[in-house]
């Protein structure tokens, strides 16, 4: 079961775009808590918001007001070095389109994020081939993304998400792409990620009935507002 403590705190978050003269507000004097271990889905139809909510949360998009506090840690406080380093640190991403770079082997791409921070050769070898199992793509590790399915190479991108031991994953409408039973695999995936490693999972979705089956809770976005949340029963996750 998700814990009661608060992760992540979005707090009278803003975010204005400018087009021309106009003033286009992408997210709306939006407050909203989630909780260490929860599986949040936010849930809007096009233009709601949820996207760019979700970049603000991801310390890919600064707010334009408002404050958002992970752990404690305002991030739109912190210098260019710094969200680089939460993003690395604390953040994995999963998006509807699954960049994976195309002359890479999976194996490369998985490890990519290791290379990038750093990581020690045999510890990134230890940790690739460790998520590549946890998604059960080991035996597919060095084929390139054109010869996999569209399934695989999305499970691919959750593997490149998870190898650095995220505290938080982010997924951006995960199964857009996918169609209906390969989208329910992937969300299986990532519940089962949820339950056995205590991440935290917040999901952009326009799909309410997968939101109800694999989410903990919602929250509806409108307009760039939170019009509502709630908590789903535990039943209803079967």
């Amino acid at each position: 079961m998700p814990s009661t403590q608060t992760l992540i705190q979005a707090e009278h978050v803003s975010r204005d775009y400018r087009l021309g003269e106009t003033v286009i507000r992408a997210v709306n004097d939006l407050s909203l808590e989630i909780s260490s271990g929860e599986f949040l889905a936010l849930l809007g139809s096009s233009g709601s918001g949820k996207s760019t909510l979700l970049n603000l949360m991801a310390g890919l998009d600064r707010p334009s007001s408002g404050a958002i506090h992970v752990r404690g840690q305002n991030l739109a406080a912190l210098d260019s070095q710094g969200l680089a380093r939460y993003r690395r640190e604390t953040v994995g991403m999963v998006f509807q389109s699954f960049n994976l770079l195309p002359r890479m082997t999976l194996e490369e791409n998985v490890e990519l994020p290791l290379r990038l921070a750093e990581v020690d050769r045999a510890e990134r070898s230890r940790r690739v081939a460790q998520a590549l199992e946890r998604v059960r793509l080991g035996a597919r590790r060095q084929h390139r993304p054109s010869e996999l399915s569209g399934g695989e190479q999305q499970r691919g991108a959750l593997a490149r998400a998870l190898v650095n031991q995220p505290a938080i994953l982010f997924a951006d409408e995960p199964t857009g792409n996918l169609d209906s039973a390969t989208g329910e695999q992937i969300l299986l995936l990532l519940r089962e990620i949820q339950d056995t490693l205590g991440m935290t999972i917040i999901m952009v979705t326009h799909e309410r009935p997968l939101a109800e089956r694999f989410a903990n809770r919602i929250a509806m976005l409108s307009d760039g507002r939170l019009v509502d949340q709630f908590a789903m029963q535990t039943g209803a996750r079967a």
